[in-house]
């Protein structure tokens, strides 16, 4: 029965790495590391013996490999040093899993796999974040375990919500009640952790992202747009009313007129810091460096006022891609994530499936569209595409990436 169910693979051991790779993301920390580097190991084996290594070199290829290569440069022209190559590193893990999905010749049997695993390991997760939070209440907030901070699992979450929405639609006409059932099941456990992570930016690109994905298949499943709103409406007038955790931070947060929660001096210090290092930055992992003695300085530097109580003492991040990568990379990091971006929705845009296309297509499009949307959208507000939901957002691009390129071959 093992034989058989490998058989679809093209590559049985690689398909298993890269499975244990997505099992592992947001449960365990050394499983999820070891799976990683055998995932690479096997890619690279099997391509050499295969003398395949993807075919054809494209601007996608050029594209991820300068993305890559800004983190290297970035830690080599760091305004500050410390985190600089490890943070360099960590852009080169998640874009490397990018790259060999997008040139691993993949076929359906991997890709169901891969978004199946997904939506299991995620499943699996959740158990933990919540005994946690309302029995041992070892936890204030609900955090995955190897995913950690909770907008950090909140932005994961989110992710596979759409991701599993996105399928669902996909399969609903050819799947049986009770499949349907199951989908509708796991969709609402997501949903609903998502909630609770009270993360105002991930429940709210959440439901701009459930939106957009049932509006866009509405002549697939024509019921689905109209319960989606009706659901949000419903849930979110629930929220308000029983001031649920979520809804009574947005409220605390008027009425302290601080609807940002502090982060505006955080950006204040993000500023300072590209004002000071405005190509290169201060070096991916190295925003904890930006103190208020050392902004101090560099206002000084430039003849500018400095005012302490504008600054936060430090932090270890920025609570926003934006600001985060312009301080830490500089106009010329900043630059290349923004390349990948366009390139990315530009991709989806293009090629968005039509009704009668194959739900396949559905279901890798939504994947890569909700992986955008919630990068983009939360990563105004927090630092997103870092570690596990960046592994998460590349590998749902590279998916897509990957289905395009196969039907584009010969």
């Amino acid at each position: 029965m093992l034989n058989k169910a490998l058989a679809g693979f093209r590559f049985p051991a690689e398909a298993v790495a890269l499975a244990a790779l997505m099992f592992f993301l947001p449960l365990l920390e050394a499983p999820k590391n070891i799976a990683w580097l055998a995932y690479v190991l096997i890619w690279i084996a099997n391509r050499a013996r295969a003398r395949d290594f993807g075919g054809r070199w494209d601007a996608w290829d050029t594209l991820i490999c300068c993305w890559i290569g800004s983190g290297y440069v970035v830690a080599a022209f760091a305004g500050l040093h410390g985190g600089e190559w490890g943070g360099a590193s960590d852009l080169l893990r998640y874009g490397l899993v990018l790259w060999l999905i997008k040139r691993g010749g993949y076929g359906a049997p991997e890709f169901r796999l891969v978004l199946a695993t997904l939506l299991v390991s995620a499943l699996a997760g959740l158990p933990q974040p919540y005994w946690r939070l309302y029995v041992t209440h070892s936890r204030d907030w609900f955090e995955i375990n190897s995913v950690g901070q909770v907008n950090h699992s909140a932005i994961y979450l989110a992710i596979i919500l759409g991701m599993s929405l996105s399928a669902v639609l996909a399969y609903w006409r050819s799947w049986e009640r009770a499949t349907r059932l199951l989908g509708i099941l796991a969709l609402t456990a997501i949903a609903a952790s998502v909630v609770l992570t009270a993360s105002r930016a991930a429940a709210g690109m959440s439901v701009l992202l459930v939106l957009a994905l049932t509006g866009s298949s509405y002549r697939r499943v024509r019921v689905a747009f109209v319960a989606a709103l009706a659901i949000v409406i419903v849930a979110g007038a629930f929220a308000w009313t029983t001031k649920m955790h979520l809804a009574r931070k947005q409220e605390d947060g008027m009425q302290r007129q601080d609807v940002l929660a502090f982060r505006g001096f955080i950006w204040n210090n993000a500023i300072a810091a590209w004002e000071r290092f405005p190509l290169f930055g201060v070096g991916m992992d190295n925003f904890s460096r930006i103190t208020l003695d050392r902004v101090r300085d560099w206002r000084a530097e430039a003849g500018k006022p400095f005012d302490p109580a504008q600054h936060w003492k430090s932090f270890s991040h920025a609570h926003s891609l934006w600001f985060n990568t312009l301080a830490e990379r500089g106009v010329f990091g900043l630059s290349a994530l923004v390349a990948v971006l366009a390139a990315w929705i530009f991709s989806l845009l293009r090629h968005r499936p039509r009704e009668h296309d194959e739900d396949l297509k559905w279901a890798l499009w939504g994947g890569a569209l909700s992986a955008w949307v919630i990068s983009v959208g939360t990563g105004l507000v927090n630092t997103s595409l870092h570690h596990e939901h960046a592994i998460l957002s590349v590998t749902l691009l590279g998916l897509w990436l990957a289905w395009l390129r196969a039907r584009s071959s010969p």
